[in-house]
């Protein structure tokens, strides 16, 4: 039987980027899993609902390891979208994809809540994103006389921002007129302003730009990241707790001093 088709126009297919996590695990995994409770239990549901890309470039392991790993975290609620530097004989039916070519961008998923255009736009951009958890800094040369240099975009936040609302901007510099609530994140391919009480999650330098800085008018972080390396509330010096502070990087660790 022959069927005639009533509808010739043709099924539109189009490609889309989204922003996701990526975890670079490490052996042996016990450990590497036990820092990443640490994490997950310092910062209540930083992994909850979010794409993650699973990175094993270089790890020496067979599919049973990787299997057991995938089923640990997902234990963890954390789900994998992807795999980046698996051999084609480790991965099976039932595994996540193999991914490739992907490109740093900034950490977390499009905002629920818009604020403005700018950011609902910074929410497309490439796959791939370094671990918050072990990336060294990297260091990119400095531009010459002969290279003239682009002064990097900013997005002006005119309001707080609230606990649940993210503001993901990896384009440069995001500037909050205003307090950034607990349970609130801001993330910037450049530098972060707060011009008021910075409670949440600040990620500076997401695109791998280890210059960044983090202001702030109060700093009452949950946590502060530039360039993927991260200090926890915890682990800020109290005397600086409710200060107007600079936090910048230091080689591959974070230091906060007052304004």
């Amino acid at each position: 039987m022959t069927e005639t088709l009533t509808d010739t126009r043709p099924i539109r297919l189009k490609g889309r980027s989204f922003l996701a996590i990526q975890l670079s695990p490490e052996l042996p995994f016990d450990n590497w899993l036990a820092r990443l409770d640490d994490l997950a239990r310092r910062s209540t549901g930083f992994f909850l609902g979010r794409p993650i890309v699973l990175d094993v470039e270089g790890l020496d392991l067979d599919q049973d390891q990787l299997k057991d790993l995938i089923a640990e975290l997902g234990e963890r609620g954390v789900r994998i979208m992807g795999i980046e530097g698996a051999r084609p004989s480790i991965l099976g039916l039932g595994m996540p994809p193999a991914m490739r070519g992907g490109r740093p961008a900034a950490d977390f998923e499009p905002p629920a809540e818009t604020l403005s255009e700018p950011a609902a736009e910074a929410g497309k951009a490439p796959e791939g994103e370094a671990s918050v958890l072990e990336r060294p800094a990297e260091v990119k040369p400095a531009a010459t006389r002969s290279e003239p240099v682009r002064a990097m975009p900013s997005l002006i936040v005119d309001r707080p921002v609230r606990s649940g609302q993210s503001i993901i901007f990896p384009e440069g510099d995001v500037t909050v007129l205003g307090a950034v609530s607990s349970g609130a994140e801001i993330v910037a391919g450049g530098s972060i302003h707060v011009y008021g009480a910075l409670r949440g999650r600040a990620m500076a330098g997401s695109v791998g730009h280890s210059e960044a800085r983090i202001f702030c008018s109060k700093l009452e972080a949950e946590l502060v990241a530039i360039d993927g390396l991260y200090k926890m509330a915890e682990d800020i010096d109290r005397r600086l707790v409710g200060q107007p502070v600079c936090v910048s990087l230091d080689g591959e660790t974070i230091k906060a001093d007052l304004i």
